[in-house]
């Protein structure tokens, strides 16, 4: 069990026979009446966020979030095929479990598959991914507008804004999290 007021950002709980992880929480000390913690919840099923109130000495059963390291082999129409490190089982995947969470992920690339009591909901890639450029517009000798970015797409078939300097066939190190160039390779 998790008592509300030991809430912390990523803690997972069961709570009307869902799955929440706290994106956000806050203690508040009312000068008048009683303290409460203010959250902000995600389902990790829907992805869904809510807000809510809770009592500092309310107690919710704790989730166990089973994250398992598996490789990406490819995929087939809606399925997508991965491949247990340890035991090389492969494990079709449904894409509404997945929804864009391999837009920026090559085959034979390592990902966390997320599963709670057996029911797989979710896909963490890894933070960064080197990709190359397959299409983009050439770069022009002397502009040097600072922060300017053009569109670029790499070879998952991904769009993301470039540096004017980046040409086609650079590789380039991309944040999964938010789908931004971070550099040159």
């Amino acid at each position: 069990m998790i008592v509300a007021g030991d809430f912390r950002n990523g803690v997972t709980f069961e709570l009307d026979e869902q799955i929440y992880q706290v994106v956000e929480f806050q203690h508040v000390k009312p000068g008048k009446g009683a303290a409460f913690v203010r959250t902000k919840l995600r389902n990790i099923v829907t992805g869904a966020t809510v807000e809510r109130t809770f009592n500092p000495s309310d107690k919710m059963p704790k989730a166990h979030i089973e994250r398992k390291e598996m490789q990406y082999l490819y995929s087939d129409g809606d399925l997508f095929y991965f491949m247990d490190v340890e035991t090389y089982e492969q494990l079709p995947v449904g894409k509404d479990k997945i929804g864009d969470a391999l837009e920026f992920v090559k085959e034979n690339v390592n990902v966390r598959i997320l599963s709670h009591k057996g029911n797989i909901f979710g896909i963490e890639p890894p933070t960064f991914v080197e990709l190359k450029v397959t299409e983009t517009e050439p770069g022009y000798r002397g502009d040097t507008t600072t922060g300017a970015t053009k569109p670029a797409v790499v070879e998952t078939g991904a769009s993301i804004k470039v540096p004017l300097f980046i040409d086609q066939g650079d590789t380039v190190r991309v944040d999964t999290r938010t789908g931004e160039y971070m550099e040159r390779v």
